[in-house]
């Protein structure tokens, strides 16, 4: 509540179970974070007085993905439990967290030291003592701090109490009160007092051998791979410095690991691009001096682009890589049509030099309008925000800096080599290349020939030509409701890793819990898949710390030496380990365990949710293509309840306090007190019953509170202990009671379950106040698709205004604009074909291609405007650009869809998002070039129509304003 006045939130979420609570506030992208940082902490200081005595101080800190853990480490040495976690917390972690980048470090398994004070229950009432009244007088006893200042004649000294205890024989003879006969009692007499070590919370292995994990976070700014490169080099050099206790360190999973393979694998599809593009210059200019003047343009464009990526701080990562991959069939357009423009004035007998400026001059306003066309479509791509909006701001702006810089390579670096070296070649049939070359170009003119007929035949029945591409454009758009095209944040990727989480029963002791790991850790081995197995009993994904919960990260071998995904043995480790009789296994391919589908059930009370959360979980289970379905809070966690006869407790001397602070020593003890070693060193000591007392809930009832007047009085006597099942944890979104239900998919895309889910709601009748609402994954997938379709009708604006400038008319720009239909229909049948979503990079591939395939429409409309202007008819300059324009268009299409096969065939790290990306760019470039040469003359024709129309209007209306009536 007192946050919430914190301005730029965007959701405030609570999850709060025994003994910790966490508050988790999700700012608007426009929030400043620091500023945030400080509002938060002003607000909790606020409240700090109201808050129950005996808590910690509450800590505020900030996160945000670039925070996520990097790096898990297991370490594993010859060295005893406790020793070998006062090695790692006192000299590991601060060698590892001296690397440059390198955040937070989270050590958890091992055993510290503690100093363990375990109470009889028997002896203190004999004693006439509470569990209480042991604490306040330990930590009376174990006081240090300046007392003031003495002077002498020279000197000033600082006078500090000593009052900490010096040894563990301290405590034990720590007197804490006096017997009936007047002798001493000593903490030793009612007590044990033990120099061990804390209980077993969680119990961590690495392939079957018990470890001490380190979770390594880096800073924000800092860079992964960077981060765990300086890591892996300083263990390298702790294990040569502590090789007597045979020190080892094992990585459980290692994100830059997927990072360097997918940027590698990136650089391969960006060279085999560059040979394929290569092979189709060669291919129609039959010449390999005129196939590397255009091939100049990609390095030179390229080598300029890095200097653009310096000036915005961009590094060669995987998203600037896969720009760049993606933009190399582009980056030859404007120098295929300069140099094709070109050699057209060469034919005509010009000598070099004067052909290479006449064809540039003719070309290069058109050459210019192109480009800006693909440049404008970025433009809102580069200011989307959200989740993905730094991903396509890079992406983008690499896009544009790579386009400009081809085409100002086209206008300079093209016709200079063209003036110099160009020249038209003669195919001669004594050569090999001459003999495949005239092939080619009997197959060309062939295909020209076919093509004309086409068109003239569409040319003299449009109406059927608009119906037929009509038709087909509903068709591709059916496929999405139908469920060809399934829909979904991200494609799902095969990084490699497996985290499991296992879910016993509540209340199971963390030794048992760690047993069914074991069992689940060996039966994991048997896979020829796996090859690390770092398995935390005690750590639940959800709940952080659970004895009836454990969580496993599993890595497995390089995707080229297994023979089955990621996906499939997760799918079948679930249904394996559901076998197993109390056991709830969660499998996931993601290191953070998260679901790609979560509904957030929310509402005014905990029972109405709660009751609702259990009809809806058996709603989902039965939508086709969910599993694991589960909810994040669940009834079933055993509890002994205490209440309270508040008339009676007066009259006995107790308060709600006092009894509830002695209950919490005596149970779950208290640690605030601190031993300092000789060493400096300070360890916890722990104060509580010992095991004995309790292990028996019958026994709670004798637990003794001692009154104002010193009595010591049985819980029995002023309360009713009943046992019962309580909630797991109890979590709020928007300071209403929530629960999350989550379903991993099976063979559907999240989004499409998503909808059903909602679908199947509606039908549902509810509590008055319950809501749904999309968390995670699907709320991120509604909020991209939303900025994306933004961006897709913004591209299609600038589009449209461009068109109107270089036409000089707002009906022409129609007949160019007609092209995007027709490659959305090639992309919606592309994707299908391929099985690919509709994910964000998919919907990228779709805007992205909106000025890719208006290139090819504004070739052929501005040569039919200038034919006509040179007093041809309207079908003739169609035709004639028809037959003209069609090389450079086959050309440039062709170039763009080999230069992004390698991103759509590849099977390498990431590739699952980049194939919808470049599907759906090759089915748009191929149907549009296809339809493009029919369509976009017919609708010429058409706009044509109407234009003269409008203008035949506009002069009667004008002729009839100058008639002698008007006057």
């Amino acid at each position: 509540d007192a946050v919430s006045s914190v301005e730029k939130i965007d959701t405030i979420t609570s999850t709060s179970q025994e003994g910790l609570s966490t508050v988790t506030i999700q700012f608007t992208q426009d929030a400043d974070i620091d500023v945030a940082l400080q509002d938060v902490q002003r607000k909790v200081n606020g409240i700090l007085s109201s808050l129950p005595d005996n808590i910690e101080t509450p800590a505020v800190s900030k996160m945000s993905m670039e925070d996520m853990p990097v790096l898990l480490l297991g370490a594993t040495s010859d060295m005893k439990d406790t020793g070998f976690y006062q090695l790692t917390n006192d000299l590991i972690k601060p060698q590892l967290s001296k690397e440059a980048g390198v955040g937070q470090i989270t050590i958890f398994g091992g055993l510290p030291r503690q100093i363990n004070v375990n109470l009889d229950a028997q002896k203190l009432r004999a004693c006439a003592l509470s569990a209480l009244e042991i604490l306040q007088t330990i930590q009376s006893a174990n006081v240090e701090y300046p007392t003031g200042t003495v002077k002498d004649k020279d000197l000033q000294y600082t006078v500090r109490l000593a009052g900490k205890f010096a040894t563990v024989d301290d405590i034990r003879n720590l007197v804490v009160s006096r017997a009936k006969d007047g002798g001493e009692i000593k903490l030793s007499d009612i007590a044990e007092i033990e120099d061990g070590q804390e209980d077993y919370n969680t119990i961590v292995r690495v392939n079957g051998r018990k470890t001490i994990g380190l979770m390594i976070q880096k800073q924000s700014d800092a860079n992964a791979v960077e981060v765990c490169q300086g890591i892996e080099e300083e263990l390298r050099v702790l294990e040569a410095k502590y090789r007597n206790i045979h020190l080892h360190f094992t990585e459980a999973f290692n994100t830059s690991t997927y990072t360097v393979d997918s940027a590698n694998a990136v650089k391969e599809d960006l060279m085999l691009a560059v040979l394929l593009v290569a092979g189709v210059m060669l291919l129609f200019l039959h010449s390999l001096r005129n196939a590397v003047i255009v091939m100049i343009a990609i390095p030179t464009s390229l080598i300029s682009s890095f200097i653009g990526m310096w000036a915005f701080d961009f590094s060669l990562n995987l998203i600037t890589l896969l720009a760049l991959s993606l933009v190399i069939g582009i980056l030859v357009d404007d120098a295929i049509v300069v140099l094709e423009n070109i050699y057209r004035h060469l034919e005509r007998g010009k000598d070099k030099r004067q052909a290479a400026l006449d064809g540039r001059n003719e070309i290069g306003f058109t050459a210019l309008s192109i480009t800006m066309v693909d440049i404008v479509v970025y433009l809102p791509l580069s200011i989307v925000s959200g989740l993905i909006g730094g991903i396509l701001r890079e992406f983008s702006i690499v896009i544009v800096i790579s386009t400009l810089m081809s085409l100002f390579v086209s206008f300079t670096v093209t016709p200079l080599l063209a003036s110099r070296f160009g020249k038209l070649e003669e195919l001669s049939r004594h050569t090999w290349m001459g003999r495949f070359g005239l092939w080619f170009e009997r197959q060309y003119q062939q295909f020209t020939t076919d093509y004309l007929k086409l068109l003239k035949m569409s040319l003299a029945h449009p109406g059927r030509v608009l119906l037929t591409a009509a038709i087909l454009f509903v068709l591709a758009l059916s496929l999405i409701p139908t469920g060809f095209i399934g829909a979904e944040f991200m494609a799902q990727t095969d990084q490699g890793q497996l985290q499991i989480e296992l879910e016993l029963p509540p209340g199971t002791k963390i030794e048992d819990t760690s047993r069914i790991t074991q069992d689940v850790e060996k039966y994991l081995s048997h896979f020829p898949e796996v090859a690390t197995i770092f398995s935390a009993a005690g750590v639940s994904g959800r709940n952080s710390v659970a004895t009836n919960s454990a969580t496993l990260y599993v890595s497995l071998v390089d995707r080229e030496k297994r023979m089955r995904s990621t996906s499939q043995i997760a799918k079948m480790v679930q249904a394996d380990l559901a076998r197993i009789p109390g056991l709830r296994p969660h499998v996931s391919q993601s290191s953070n365990g998260s679901a790609p589908v979560q509904i957030a059930i929310s509402g005014p009370t905990w029972h109405a949710v709660s009751q609702t959360a259990d009809r809806v979980l058996q709603i989902v289970s039965r939508i086709p293509g969910t599993g694991d379905v589960r909810l994040s809070s669940e009834i079933g966690q055993p509890e002994m309840q205490v209440q309270m006869d508040r008339a009676k407790m007066p009259t006995l001397g107790l308060n709600v306090a006092n009894v509830g602070q002695t209950l919490q020593v005596a149970l779950a003890g208290d640690t605030t007190c601190q031993f300092r070693d000789s060493d400096g060193t300070d360890y916890n000591i722990q104060v509580r019953l010992d095991q004995f007392d309790r292990s028996n809930t019958d026994d709670l009832g004798n637990l003794t509170v001692k009154n104002d007047s010193g009595q010591l009085i049985p819980l029995n006597q002023f309360t009713i202990i009943t046992s019962g099942l309580g909630p797991t944890q109890i979590e709020r979104r928007d300071r209403m009671y929530a629960i999350v239900l989550s379903s991993q998919a099976y063979g559907r895309a999240g989004g499409d379950i998503g909808s059903d889910i909602t679908k199947a709601l509606a039908k549902e009748t509810f509590p008055a106040g319950i809501s749904f609402d999309p968390v995670g994954n699907l709320k991120n997938q509604a909020q991209s698709f939303a900025s994306l379709g933004l961006a897709l009708l913004a591209a299609i604006i600038f589009v449209y205004l461009i068109m109107a400038a270089l036409y000089d008319s707002f009906i022409y720009p129609f007949s160019v604009l007609f092209s995007i239909p027709l490659a959305i229909i090639g992309a919606l049948l592309a994707l299908a074909l391929t099985q690919n979503s509709l994910a964000v990079f998919s919907i990228m591939g779709i805007i992205m291609q909106i000025g890719l395939v208006s290139k090819n429409a504004i070739l052929l409309v501005d040569f039919t405007n200038r034919a006509r202007e040179n007093g041809y008819g309207v079908k003739e300059a169609l035709l004639e650009a028809g037959r003209q324009r069609l090389r450079p268009i086959l050309m440039t299409t062709l170039t763009m869809i080999l230069g992004m096969l390698p991103l759509a065939l590849s099977s390498s790290a990431s590739s699952e998002f980049k194939k919808g990306l470049g599907w759906a760019l090759i089915g748009g470039l191929t149907c549009s070039m296809l339809m493009t040469l029919v369509v976009v003359p017919v609708v010429y024709t058409q706009v044509d129509r109407i234009r003269e129309y409008f203008a035949a209007v506009g002069q009667k209306l004008l002729q009839k304003s100058k008639s002698p009536l008007m006057k």
